[in-house]
């Protein structure tokens, strides 16, 4: 199982097509479908839904690449949007302007727009005289200084965001717009403050308080139900039917969602029902499979997790749901013995390439792993399978990053969350992209419910990886 955001991108032949097409929920065009048709549709229907609050047009239609003999023009709209002007009603509209300008421009142009908001920051003069304020202030004076103080220390362009975030989609908006403001190639100073305190502020609004886990069904909505398809990160979703066949009575999806964005997935898991701990994808994402009777299921396989929005980045939702869903789980089949994943080891090729021609030993697994369609081949498959295997086994637990955690990213979530590496499983995945990334290897975590707690701190106190014995002595040998 990994930790994704990127979108799915999966063609699917004429057969698996017209299969979707008699299964899809009704109302929904079926898979596949163009790869941004989710993101296309949000984005026309916040806009469509905001050209319903705008009384006036004061921006008009702006170039999308946003030139400079268009600034004034947006510095003027964002400047009316604070001001008050036309009360209440007026405000909404210049938000509802501004939002919709915004929506309708380019890559370029979206960049422009965010650094000519990031222009609306503090004013340090006025917070120097606020300062001042609050430091010769008698007792008496002291609250109303201090809150002279804190409003001067709020830059008018979180007022703008906050104004949006009013407008329905508005909390969407925003964590649209921070995902822009990460993908900034050289963004300055100020424009890397509003990402950080925007930052901040989403982590304050999707605290897991605030957040709904819910299961997810084939009789969830259609919109749901097509974002939990693209969204999928780490075994795309080829057809209506593969989605429903996750959806079966032996699995199990779990997500994450917001009140303010109930048809938008924030991170979800699947889980499949088995009787053991598998060592191979494909019989998971077979939808021909048998289905399993779950009551005689022994393991929880946790095989696919997927962060759906890349505006939270930061935002820790991962580490509670696999808790969360362990313990409902638990609850809900108590024969369940063993909580394990089968995840992908995505940077294992990059690091073999890298390191390769400074170890003999490491240089003979990259060189077994460069044959042509090697995989497919009993004879160097077998030989390479110790060599890959063993150093599979040292990236994992030997390799850091230089904050002293697993090097790969996939370990880090797992060992993060108490999990313990147990297995490596020989070409458990032999996609293209499974070869490209980890030679086709990947491993089972375990969550062991009575030591969970105890691997955290020590992965997060010292950095010790809990690990399995033949796990550690593969990566000695």
């Amino acid at each position: 199982m990994g930790e994704s955001s990127s979108a799915v991108n999966a063609p699917a032949d004429v057969a698996s097509a017209t299969a979707s097409v008699a299964s899809a929920p009704a109302g929904v065009v079926p898979l596949p479908l163009p790869r941004e048709s989710v993101v296309h549709r949000a984005v026309g229907g916040i806009a469509a839904t905001w050209r319903d609050f705008i009384r006036r047009d004061d921006l008009g239609a702006i170039d999308p690449d946003l030139p400079p003999r268009e600034e004034p023009r947006v510095r003027s709209a964002m400047a009316a949007s604070l001001s008050g002007r036309g009360g209440e009603a007026g405000t909404r509209s210049s938000i509802a302007g501004l939002g919709s300008a915004y929506l309708a421009l380019n890559a370029s142009g979206k960049a422009r727009f965010l650094g000519l908001l990031a222009d609306f920051d503090v004013d340090r003069e006025g917070l120097e005289r606020a300062m001042d304020a609050a430091r010769d202030a008698d007792d008496a004076a002291f609250g109303a200084a201090l809150a002279g103080l804190r409003n001067a220390t709020r830059p008018p362009w979180l007022t703008i965001l906050q104004r949006l975030n009013a407008l329905p989609e508005g909390t969407k908006f925003l964590v649209d717009v921070r995902a822009d403001l990460l993908g900034l190639a050289q963004p300055s100073l100020a424009v890397r403050r509003m990402e950080r305190d925007l930052g901040e502020l989403l982590a304050s609004w999707f605290d897991l308080g605030f957040l709904e886990l819910r299961r997810i069904t084939w009789d969830a909505s259609a919109a749901l139900l097509e974002r939990i398809a693209r969204y999928e990160a780490v075994h795309e979703v080829r057809s209506w039917l593969d989605l429903k066949d996750r959806l079966d009575t032996d699995r199990r999806c779990y997500a994450y969602l917001h009140p303010a964005m109930p048809n938008e997935p924030l991170i979800f898991v699947e889980v499949a029902l088995v009787r053991e701990m598998s060592d191979r994808i494909a019989p998971l994402l077979d939808p021909n499979a048998p289905r399993g009777e779950p009551r005689e299921a022994t393991t929880a396989l946790f095989y696919s997790i997927s962060n759906c929005q890349r505006g939270l980045a930061g935002v820790s939702l991962g580490n509670a749901l696999i808790k969360r869903v362990v313990e409902h789980l638990a609850g809900e089949f108590p024969q369940l013995k063993t909580f394990a994943t089968l995840s992908p080891i995505p940077g294992f090729r990059a690091w073999l390439a890298a390191h390769g021609a400074d170890n003999a030993q490491l240089e003979g697994a990259r060189a077994a792993a460069a044959a042509r369609r090697w995989h497919r081949d009993p004879v160097l498959a077998e030989a390479a399978r110790k060599p890959l295997l063993r150093a599979c086994a040292r990236y994992l637990l030997e390799e850091k990053a230089p904050d002293g955690g697993a090097l790969d990213a996939v370990a880090r979530f797992h060992l993060s969350n108490g999990a313990r590496m147990e297995r490596l499983d020989w070409l458990a995945d032999t996609s293209q992209r499974a070869l490209h990334e980890s030679a086709g290897m990947m491993i089972n975590y375990v969550y062991r419910r009575g030591e969970i707690d105890a691997n955290h701190e020590a992965y997060a106190g010292a950095g010790r990886i809990a690990a399995s014995k033949a796990l550690r002595d593969l990566a000695r040998s």
